[in-house]
C-alpha cells in the first residue's frame, strides 16, 4: 500500500510553518516539521518571493498528495492581517502552480480535529499531536508555528474521507447564518 502524503502549512510573513504528514492504512509519520524564516528579508515582497519559492521546493522534494492551510480568522492590525492574507496567497500560489488542490481549514475545526475542541490552547493541540504521532521529546522544541502546520496537515487527514467536506471552510449543520443561527437559538432577545 502506498503512502499517502498530505502537506500542512500555517502561512505567516515573517515565519510559515510546515508540515508534511505520511499515512499508510491506519499508520501515521511525521516526515518533516519546520519553519520556513522570512524575517531576514525587510522588502515585504522578497517575503512573499521567499514562501513561494521555498513551498515550492516542499512539494518538489515531498510530492504530497494532499495540500492544507489554516485560513486567518482575525487580527488586531489591517495591515498585519493583509501581509497575512498575502503570505497565505504565495503559499497557495505555490501549491496550485503544481497542479495540487488546497484545502482551507480554520483554527477552530484543526483544534476541533486533534482535541474535539475547537477552543483547545495550543499547548493542548501540541501535547495530543505529541501522543498520536509518538514524538517524543522532539514535540518539546518544535516551534509553535511547526505545530500549527503539523495540526493542519493531521485535520485534512482526519477530514478528507468524510462526506460533505469538500468545501471545509462552509458552515457545517442547517445552512443558517450566524446571525440566523443566534436569532433562532435566542428569540427572547430579538425584537
Amino acid at each position: 500500500m502506498e503512502a499517502e502524503i498530505f502537506l500542512g502549512i500555517d502561512p505567516g510573513s515573517r515565519r510559515t510553518g510546515y508540515a508534511v504528514l505520511s499515512r499508510r492504512g491506519t499508520r501515521y509519520e511525521a516526515l518533516t516539521i519546520g519553519v520556513l524564516r522570512a524575517e531576514q528579508f525587510d522588502d515585504h515582497a522578497k517575503r512573499l518571493q521567499f514562501l513561494f519559492e521555498e513551498v515550492q521546493a516542499l512539494v518538489k522534494q515531498y510530492k504530497p498528495h494532499f495540500c492544507a492551510i489554516e485560513t486567518p480568522v482575525y487580527g488586531k492590525d489591517p495591515l498585519a492581517m493583509l501581509k497575512l492574507g498575502r503570505a497565505q496567497a504565495a503559499c497557495i500560489l505555490a501549491l496550485t502552480g503544481g497542479g495540487l488542490k488546497v484545502a482551507e481549514y480554520y483554527p477552530k475545526a484543526v483544534k476541533k480535529s486533534i482535541t474535539g475542541n475547537g477552543n483547545a490552547a495550543k499547548e493542548q493541540v501540541a501535547y495530543m499531536l505529541a501522543k498520536l504521532l509518538n514524538l517524543g521529546e522532539e514535540a518539546e522544541s518544535l516551534p509553535a508555528d511547526a505545530t500549527d502546520a503539523l495540526a493542519v496537515a493531521w485535520c485534512h487527514a482526519m477530514r478528507k474521507d468524510q462526506p460533505g467536506n469538500e468545501h471545509p471552510l462552509k458552515r457545517q449543520g442547517r445552512g443558517h447564518s450566524a446571525w440566523g443561527d443566534f436569532v433562532s437559538g435566542n428569540p427572547d432577545r430579538v425584537l
